[in-house]
């Protein structure tokens, strides 16, 4: 499961990931991003867009040797709704790079929606989920795995 839903997101990532589970609207994306921060998980929490987390003073996205952003889309989402134990679990496939530098440590990967998928910024991403994901790259592939009851739940 997710580590932290930034306070932009609560009440909002279920209906997120579903627009883009159903293709409503048709071009909308989750984003997934690898960061490397020593910012607070409060510090994150309280930001509302990508280009937010991005001017924290100690987070820095993780763009090259190997790192890079995923953009994932309706066959890369499943929301289900769980009428048994009365709630809504949803999950994204698992992701890999391959990154080449050591010096490029990645400690958290943030899940961002994309309304519209086109040229927009940062500033239109909408940070849903925060996960906890510390890799010291040694040139190996490595595998962000998704916890198997999903990224994230609402109940």
């Amino acid at each position: 499961m997710a580590d932290l839903i930034p306070n932009i997101a609560k009440g909002r990532h279920v209906q997120l990931a579903m627009n883009v589970d159903l293709g409503t609207p048709a071009n909308s994306r989750l984003i997934m991003i690898p960061f490397q921060s020593t910012d607070t998980d409060d510090a994150v929490r309280d930001c509302a867009t990508v280009a937010a987390i991005e001017a924290l003073a100690a987070t820095a996205e993780r763009a090259a040797n190997g790192w890079n952003r995923k953009t994932l889309a309706a066959a890369d989402v499943t929301v289900t709704v769980d009428n048994t134990n009365n709630r809504i679990d949803w999950d994204i496939t698992d992701q890999n790079w391959t990154p080449t530098n050591a010096g490029d440590t990645t400690n958290r990967v943030v899940v961002a929606y994309d309304p519209d998928n086109t040229a927009g910024t940062d500033a239109d991403l909408i940070p849903l989920v925060v996960v906890d994901f510390a890799i010291t790259p040694d040139g190996s592939q490595v595998t962000i795995q998704i916890d198997p009851a999903g990224i994230a739940r609402a109940s």
